[in-house]
């Protein structure tokens, strides 16, 4: 097998692995909240949470790291910790223990999501790259839908802890295959030079910004904290600037903001993320939830269309664009998946598999028409030296997005829905009926669609003005000023 190939399989069942961690565990949260010890509602959404904001504050740092020390190294320490964190996780007796397990998981999770795409892009000639990205991508978006899927099986015929035991041998075997079949193509710095100020104001900036937004709209974190948390944030974030631009060797390459073909992606990139982020945990809510009270296998397969949809477009869209460009079909996917998210606004009280499987197959697709085109379009417009830390920052915007996401969802929800209601609903204890508004649980659920398909207008408004990136060869030849 060429070693292209074996590039792109290892990379790709390494972030399929990592993605689909984040909703396998997802449609478990009634099952451990109701096993473990000291599980409330706040511990329930911290197994999710925190694995999102490790993962969400890292990968730059990573990216950075990978530059230095190498892309094959570091990604291989990622399957192994992550597999490592598997195993904790699944002998967690604890609420404490599983959020920490759970931390260990997601720092392999960074390093998988930060070099894959540049372990990709320095396997592939510049024409073959956006099918190659397309495949690789796909997978992160498919794997946190198809975890639905796992894991309400696993959950409902094994138990919980099995959503864990999964890991183990495709880790195991993942991590021997990355050691001894990886090569380091990418010509590594002599001099290595970490910006220790950089990675860690930009961590807490980030981490702190992500903290007020999910506590505040989750736990409902009072005016005065959530004001601390912005201020210290933006504190770390101007900190961060001035760093930046002071030392030699940044962490956070500013100039690549400069490119407008880079920035342009990275915009429309958080913004699909904002959008979908919290679409899965939306529909947990709608089809677990007092409406429906589906199990979480019949609800992982109501979500099948979205999964299916998205895994067909993702590598026809990546070959597409190596031959017609990235602009068309970026704007495309974006305009699917907003009338996608436009039609679900009209589901009642109950629907059926037949009834919202035109947007399913609308919202999947448009994300897979649009993600490898948008990626390939943000890796070829750097030089090769600056593709690490390229692929951390696209892949940070996607998780920051995510993960504000889920507390937009529920700052939006509970607009409508008292707050208590939507943690009850999501920690899986009973509601009673005399407080639960079915009408008012569906308006909010409405809101959060109307949410999405208005962000996701603003993207293809954004790009639509951007730079006319005609063809790959166009984008290629784009300078870092």
């Amino acid at each position: 097998m060429d070693y292209k190939w074996v590039a792109l399989s290892n990379t790709t069942l390494g972030v399929l692995m990592a993605s689909l961690d984040i909703n396998i565990v997802l449609i478990a949260l009634p099952s451990i909240g109701a096993d473990l010890k000291g599980m409330n509602a706040f511990n329930v959404l911290w197994v999710i949470l925190g694995y999102q904001l490790v993962i969400a504050s890292v990968l730059v740092n990573f990216g950075r790291l990978s530059d230095m020390f190498g892309r094959v190294k570091l990604y291989t320490l990622g399957f192994a910790l992550f597999t490592i964190g598997s195993g904790l996780c699944s002998i967690s007796t604890t609420a404490d223990q599983l959020i920490a397990f759970r931390v260990v998981q997601a720092t392999g999770s960074a390093f998988l999501f930060s070099n894959s795409a540049a372990i990709i892009t320095d396997a592939f000639p510049t024409q073959e790259r956006g099918r190659a990205l397309g495949i690789n991508q796909v997978s992160i978006v498919a794997g946190s839908v198809a975890g639905l899927v796992l894991g309400g099986a696993l959950t409902t015929i094994i138990g919980w802890r099995a959503i864990f035991w999964v890991n183990l041998p495709i880790g195991i075997f993942a991590t021997l295959w990355s050691h001894f079949k990886l090569k380091e193509l990418a010509k590594i710095p002599t001099e290595h030079k970490l910006d220790i100020g950089g990675n860690l104001t930009f961590a807490f900036g980030l981490l702190t910004l992500l903290l007020a937004v999910t506590l505040n709209a989750i736990l409902g974190l009072g005016t005065f904290l959530t004001v601390i948390f912005l201020l210290v944030s933006l504190a770390f974030f101007m900190t961060f600037i001035r760093i930046e631009r002071r030392v030699k060797s940044p962490m956070f390459d500013l100039d690549l903001f400069k490119n407008r073909v880079f920035t342009s992606g990275n915009e429309t990139i958080f913004l699909n993320a904002l959008a979908r982020g919290s679409f899965s945990l939306v529909m947990v809510f709608y089809l677990q939830g007092p409406l429906m009270r589906l199990s979480p296998l019949a609800a992982g397969l109501f979500l099948i269309p979205l999964s299916v949809s998205l895994s067909v477009m993702g590598p026809i869209s990546g070959a597409l664009s190596d031959r017609y460009g990235f602009r068309p079909l970026v704007l495309i996917g974006l305009a699917m998946s907003a009338v996608g998210f436009i039609i679900m606004t009209g589901i009642g009280e109950s629907v059926t598999q037949r009834e919202i499987l035109l947007p399913l197959i609308l919202i999947g697709g448009g994300i897979g028409i649009f993600a490898s085109p948008n990626r390939s379009s943000i890796m070829n417009s750097v030089p090769w030296y600056r593709r690490g830390v390229a692929s951390g920052i696209s892949t940070t915007l996607i998780n920051a997005g995510n993960t504000m996401s889920i507390g937009l969802a529920f700052l939006f929800m509970s607009l409508v829905t008292p707050k208590y209601i939507l943690d009850l609903i999501f920690s899986g204890m009973p509601v009673s009926q005399t407080s639960f508004s079915p009408a008012n649980f569906l308006i909010s659920v409405h809101i959060v669609f109307y949410a999405s398909a208005a962000m996701l207008f603003l993207a293809i408004l954004i790009y639509a003005i951007g730079p006319k990136h005609a063809s790959p060869k166009d984008t290629a030849k784009a300078k870092i000023s």
